[in-house]
């Protein structure tokens, strides 16, 4: 990902330039001043802009309105870097369309956190553009079929902000899409949004929060509950007053709620949520209202909470691994987003919309989908739900160019549903027996991860543990899935 950062204090621009750089892997452009980084973007493509708030000439906000003015710049994704000092000013740019904030001096492990979480955010804003592209190009083509492919696509494709077009091509998904409108009609209803890594749980969110073809400038808020380690979980989500601990800034910090003011506050994997914050959470949905960490002053809140998670928290609930009464208040408004394998039905049309969109992407000759590939991407279970439906389609479009998509192809996914003739056998290092044939080394590490997150029913912690890598490892291949 190209990113510019843009900071007047020469020596801070440039450690964060190569943090980003060395640490993370992305593509670094540094100028010190809003004019010059104006200039770059007239001749680079960026994707993400770091932006000091305060710098002589052209300030942060401002460059951050220029930027949203152009039609280019509304797929750039803005963050501030300010002072405690500039605090409202910092709100002011998130609802002009800031993706988030950091306070300076720039804590390394919130910029690679937030990085990730960018990156994340413009892969889906991209898939969703080429997704648009490509059905206006299916429609303005297919002449004879104008009318009733007009219908279909008003039909089927549902236009959520920031995020795109998407398809709702299965009863049960339009059952969702209707209540999910009918929440974001109330905003004193809390949601859980339940489904499997990979259903789209975040596009839902932001359908409750936006509502469909919404102009809100309300903020959404996101905390990805796993991403945030226990002893710091409680200051990310309410903030803190001054001197509440050592090593706290003088001036204190707001947390994610109080920034979700009058808008939206989404806690992503609400599961993974430490056991003592839960009544925390709970006292904030009943009360309306906070306290800083270490604060004496009740801050009252108008946040709408949305939660989402992959694990069973009924199941959690009897385990008592989360308690029952957050459960029962949060399940006051459920959505429950089936997997792939439960509506089968969607399972073609998703395919044939990837199909076009790489065919385009990469410039192959691909059109059409045969009926032998039809029954095996029909046949397949998808424990990776539509990601793992797209990276399917997006590799064939990768390794072959034809005009017809074709088992072999695919052929991998059959490889996957196939039993070893002996049994399944477990991987003991020492005894691996390689296949006569080529071997792909990554698909057997996906693999690997798909059956162990299977084999702990999707508890990330257990998984990380017994693969003896870190959870944001683990997350970094989830997303490959």
């Amino acid at each position: 990902m190209r990113i510019l950062i843009v900071d007047d204090d020469i020596s801070s621009g440039a450690a964060v330039a190569e943090f980003i750089e060395e640490q993370l892997g992305h593509q670094i452009s540094l100028c010190h001043n809003g004019e010059e980084a104006l200039r770059l973007m007239q001749t680079e493509d960026y994707r993400m802009v770091i932006s000091d708030m305060r710098m002589p000439g052209i300030s942060g906000l401002e460059l951050l309105k220029r930027i949203k003015s152009t039609q280019e710049g509304k797929v750039i994704e803005v963050v501030i870097m300010t002072g405690f000092g500039d605090m409202e000013t910092s709100i002011e740019a998130l609802r002009g369309g800031a993706y988030d904030y950091l306070l300076k001096p720039v804590n390394i492990e919130e910029l690679a956190i937030l990085i990730e979480r960018v990156a994340e955010n413009i892969r889906l804003k991209t898939e969703n553009r080429d997704l648009k592209e490509n059905f206006e190009r299916e429609i303005t083509s297919a002449k004879k079929d104008e009318a009733e492919r007009i219908n279909y696509y008003e039909t089927t494709i549902r236009e959520i902000t920031s995020v795109g077009k998407i398809g709702v091509f299965s009863d049960a998904m339009r059952g969702v899409v209707r209540m999910a409108e009918q929440f974001h009609e109330d905003r004193s209803v809390p949601v859980l949004i339940e489904g499997e890594t990979g259903t789209g749980k975040e596009v839902m969110a932001r359908l409750v929060h936006f509502g469909q073809e919404s102009d809100t400038l309300k903020p959404f808020i996101s905390i990805n509950c796993s991403a945030i380690s226990p002893t710091l979980f409680e200051s990310e989500l309410f903030g803190y007053a001054d001197g509440a601990f050592t090593g706290a800034k003088k001036e204190g910090k707001p947390g994610k709620l109080e920034l979700a003011q009058g808008g939206t506050l989404f806690l992503d994997e609400i599961g993974e949520m430490p056991l003592d914050m839960q009544p925390k959470l709970l006292r904030v949905l009943q009360q309306k209202e906070m306290y800083r960490v270490g604060g004496s002053q009740a801050i009252d809140l108008d946040v709408r909470i949305i939660c989402a998670t992959n694990r069973n928290l009924k199941e959690m609930v009897s385990e008592k691994t989360f308690r029952s009464d957050l459960y029962y208040r949060l399940n006051t408004g459920r959505l429950y987003i089936p997997s792939l394998k439960e509506r089968k039905e969607a399972i073609l049309s998703f395919s044939q919309i990837f199909l076009d969109q790489y065919a385009k992407k990469r410039g192959r000759k691909f059109k059409f989908i045969s009926k032998e590939a039809q029954s095996i991407l029909k046949d397949y279970d998808w424990p990776g739900n539509i990601r793992e439906l797209k990276n399917t389609i997006e590799r064939a479009t990768l390794l072959y160019n034809d005009i017809e998509l074709k088992p072999e192809h695919i052929r991998f996914l059959q490889a996957e549903n196939e039993e070893i003739a002996a049994g399944d056998q477990p991987l003991i290092p020492g005894r691996i027996i390689l296949p006569e044939n080529e071997l792909h080394i990554e698909q057997l590490e996906l693999e690997i991860v798909r059956k162990a997150l299977k084999k702990f029913d999707n508890n990330k912690s257990k998984t990380a543990e017994y693969l003896g890598i870190t959870r944001s490892a683990l997350r970094s291949r989830m997303n490959k899935l």
